[in-house]
């Protein structure tokens, strides 16, 4: 039998550090390196230790809206009692009566769905400095219904407009990266 060279594909056998061997110091970027270099710790990205300029303007950007949605409700109830004064001054068919029902059932939908919208907001902003990935996600669906919502009250006062061009940079500084590493940062 042959102790030589065995049929081995991964070569020789590695020796272990020990006497024979001196010993090295690790280099800056091995898992081991006694501190971690400029970035976070093991090669991780760096946690960001305050909230980024971008992520606290898309903050007051959903402030804004929610104190729009707050204001369109206000505008709806005073168009709700327009109309129920208009409606109180006449005298009504049985056709005319339906059709004023469902007028009015549309006004309080509209005042319903604007205090919502405005509710959602403001507590999907409230959570930004504490919030997970799941609050920019809100965020960016949230601005994106609130892009239609702008579009549907641009006739209120322009209001609708500020609204609409608020929402697309909402979308735009949440989806940004700086935005992303925020709500992502670890949570000790």
């Amino acid at each position: 039998m042959s102790f030589g060279q065995q049929n081995n594909p991964y070569g020789p056998p590695q020796q272990q550090p020990g006497y024979a061997y001196p010993q090295q110091a690790p280099y800056p970027g091995q898992p081991y390196a006694p501190f971690p270099q400029q970035g976070g710790y093991h090669g991780m990205p760096p946690v960001p230790a305050e909230m980024p300029g971008i992520t606290k303007a898309a903050r007051i950007f959903m402030f804004v809206i929610a104190a729009a949605h707050l204001a369109f409700a206000a505008v709806y109830v005073i168009a709700l009692g327009a109309f129920n004064d208009e409606v109180d001054k006449h005298e009504h068919t049985e056709g005319a009566i339906r059709v004023i029902a469902y007028g009015r059932g549309l006004l309080i939908f509209c005042i319903a769905l604007a205090a919502v919208f405005a509710v959602i907001g403001l507590i999907l902003a409230i959570r930004y400095a504490a919030g997970g990935n799941g609050v920019r996600v809100g965020s960016i669906v949230y601005a994106s219904f609130a892009i239609i919502s702008g579009l549907m009250h641009a006739a209120v006062y322009g209001a609708g407009l500020i609204v609409f061009v608020l929402a697309i940079l909402t979308i735009v500084f949440c989806a940004r990266r700086p935005s992303a590493d925020w709500f992502q940062r670890p949570r000790y």
